[in-house]
């Protein structure tokens, strides 16, 4: 029997042979699953935490005027008010910077994570996470701070005693540009400052 003979016995017309089914099946199998992984993503993707975490204390703070020299105490994590004229660049910092800068970047709505130098390593490592291009959060130790970790918005303040609490996450995605602040649109890069990070 002729290899372009049908299975039944009949002949394929001339110039005609039957096509191999299998790519059509390995076309659509793969399309399964793309589209099962697709369902899959948006299933099982966490949604960013969001809300006020419990815990935060809002802050009462003056008008936020500028103001040369030195304002705040050492160890003193203000929430807002007077600050210097230029602004604290964000990022990730290893060493002190001023208060009075980080506040002015406060004011441009942004999220102020302050940790105790001698926080364990692999919280100061998680804390750096939250330090991203583009992103308004400045994170810096502040010697004799009140707790391991204060994370600060405009008027609004949580105190934390690991980098693993998910009321960080929750604070930083409630506060970070937000409207709250007195200037909310205004830029976190441009200031001083040299992040490492």
């Amino acid at each position: 029997m002729s290899d372009k003979t049908a299975s039944k016995g009949k002949p394929f017309p001339k110039g005609q042979e039957q096509a191999s089914p299998w790519p059509k099946r390995l076309a659509i199998a793969a399309g399964i699953v793309i589209v099962l992984g697709l369902v899959a993503a948006v299933v099982f993707s966490s949604t960013p935490l969001r809300g006020v975490p419990e815990g935060t204390e809002t802050v009462a703070v003056d008008a936020p005027l500028h103001i040369e020299g030195n304002i705040y105490a050492e160890g003193e994590v203000p929430a807002g008010g007077s600050h210097a004229p230029i602004w604290q660049n964000c990022g990730f910092y290893d060493a002190p910077i001023r208060s009075e800068n980080a506040v002015h970047s406060l004011e441009h709505a942004v999220v102020w994570i302050t940790y105790d130098p001698n926080l364990a390593p692999d919280d100061i490592d998680r804390l750096r996470g939250f330090s991203r291009p583009l992103d308004k959060v400045l994170i810096s130790p502040v010697p004799g701070q009140e707790a391991p970790i204060i994370v600060t918005a405009w008027g609004s303040q949580l105190l934390l005693d690991d980098a693993s609490d998910t009321r960080l996450e929750q604070f930083v995605n409630e506060f970070e540009g937000s409207p709250g602040a007195p200037e909310p649109g205004a830029r976190c890069s441009g200031g001083v400052g040299e992040p490492v990070g």
